[in-house]
């Protein structure tokens, strides 16, 4: 009989592991990393990452310069391209590009429900949590990279958080850098997080509004599911429990290319007829889990409102508390008039913890995190002043996730960056743009245009 626990050791973070093979075109090699959990205290306890090197397969060996992929988030692992999707082809005709699993994603020591009460109790959990922001992430990519370009610098592409990530490593260590390529990722230097929620609730409407505008039939589809969830909140097969205002955050899928369009496909299936009368499906049910369900990005919750915490002030449900200045997200007054009920995005609620299943026992963590007061500074504006590294942002127009008016505020603030504004895409646009938009990216960085 196999001896599972023996076999599996050869698969966990920490085993030794560089192991390289053949996708369409490319060359893909495993790589791991021993990194401190606190680079203030490097001899303390340590954490892995995990990264994947892509290169073309005409060009395995040839001599090229490295590019470093910061995918958006917080809390996602890099991107399991196959093959050269999206962006990926248009980097691999001059780079060698590692596609990062930031600490606590993917494969990289991940934080979750499973793992996080190895550490203690909520405090030990949120002490540990503490972590895993942008400014560790940026020293972890300085801790790797001269064990991957043997000290060269290297060219970084941040997506989103990723695009967060990319400023702090401008201000922190920028002789780490080549070039900067940023795409609907730049923060605000200053903004509390309440500052970045006040922001987002009236792009959100714009982008509800123009989602029934292009689907007028959904205003009437929207009212009678919150209808019925507002009388019936049932529990999903999974567990999650749907409320209404779980329910209205599937306005997330807005702020993507292809958002709107996904989201009218699902709202036009669902009710089943039952022996009970009108019930939700379970095709419904199955896709609406798969969207509001952290199990798979846990860390994106816990982090989340973290990831904007600087100024000696706590987060204290961000979200949750702006959203009460906005009535007219609330979906219960909505249904007593004959308005459309509004959709929610790219936040997180107290609730978000107590519906999920994947969250739900790390509910307290959250709330200590929300508590916190001392955060460091991300971001170094006397630094970011005098910026030599070159730098190319994309800028969505009305990007629903990153503020466009704080994102023209934080170019102004960094010398030399230059800015190619777009509504051609939203918030996705490297992902749906693919090569034109590292393609401009990468020529805006070198002045080509």
């Amino acid at each position: 009989m196999l001896n599972w626990d023996a076999a599996l050791k050869s698969f966990v973070p920490g085993a030794p592991l560089s192991l390289s093979y053949r996708q369409p075109g490319v060359v893909l090699t495993d790589r791991r990393f021993t990194v401190p959990l606190d680079h203030d205290n490097p001899g303390g306890e340590t954490i892995e990452l995990y990264a994947r090197e892509v290169v073309a397969g005409a060009k395995v060996d040839a001599d090229l310069p490295w590019l470093l992929y910061l995918q958006g988030g917080p809390g996602f692992g890099a991107n399991r391209f196959i093959g050269q999707q999206a962006w990926l082809g248009r980097a691999l005709e001059e780079y060698r590009v590692l596609l990062l699993d930031q600490r606590g994603t993917g494969a990289s020591t991940p934080a979750n429900r499973q793992t996080l009460p190895l550490r203690g109790g909520p405090r030990e959990q949120a002490d540990y949590l503490t972590h895993f922001r942008a400014d560790s992430i940026v020293r972890d990519c300085e801790a790797i990279r001269p064990q991957i370009t043997g000290g060269a610098p290297w060219t970084v592409l941040g997506q989103s958080f990723g695009g967060f990530c990319t400023v702090n490593y401008l201000a922190a260590a920028p002789e780490g850098l080549r070039a900067a390529l940023i795409t609907g990722g730049l923060p605000s230097l200053d903004a509390h997080a309440d500052d970045v929620y006040r922001a987002a609730y009236p792009r959100i409407e714009r982008k509800v509004a123009a989602h029934y505008a292009r689907y007028p039939q959904d205003v009437e589809r929207v009212r009678r599911i919150v209808e019925y969830l507002l009388q019936h909140e049932p529990v999903l097969n999974s567990g999650y429990r749907l409320t209404a205002e779980a329910f209205q955050s599937l306005g997330i899928l807005l702020g993507g290319s292809e958002g709107s369009h996904r989201l009218h496909f699902l709202l036009e299936d669902a009710f089943v007829r039952t022996a009970q009368g009108f019930a939700l499906s379970d095709a419904f049910q199955e896709e609406v889990h798969g969207l509001l369900s952290y199990a798979a990005h846990p860390l994106y919750a816990l982090v989340h409102e973290a990831s904007y915490g600087q100024d000696d002030r706590p987060t204290a449900w961000a979200a949750e508390r702006v959203r009460g200045e906005f009535p007219q997200f609330d979906a219960a007054k909505a249904l007593s008039g004959d308005g459309p009920v509004l959709f929610t995005g790219e936040s997180v609620h107290p609730w978000t913890f107590d519906n999920d299943p994947a969250l739900r026992p790390l509910r307290e963590t959250a709330d200590l995190l929300a508590e916190r007061t001392d955060w460091s500074p991300l971001y170094d504006s006397s630094r970011l002043a005098v910026n030599e590294v070159p730098v190319a942002a994309a800028v969505y127009h009305d990007d629903m996730y990153v503020d466009t008016a704080h994102a023209l505020g934080t170019a102004r603030s960094i010398r030399g960056l230059r800015t190619w504004i777009t509504d051609e895409f939203e918030h996705d646009g490297v992902r749906a743009g693919g090569p034109r938009v590292l393609d401009r990216l990468v020529a805006l960085s070198r002045d080509e245009v």
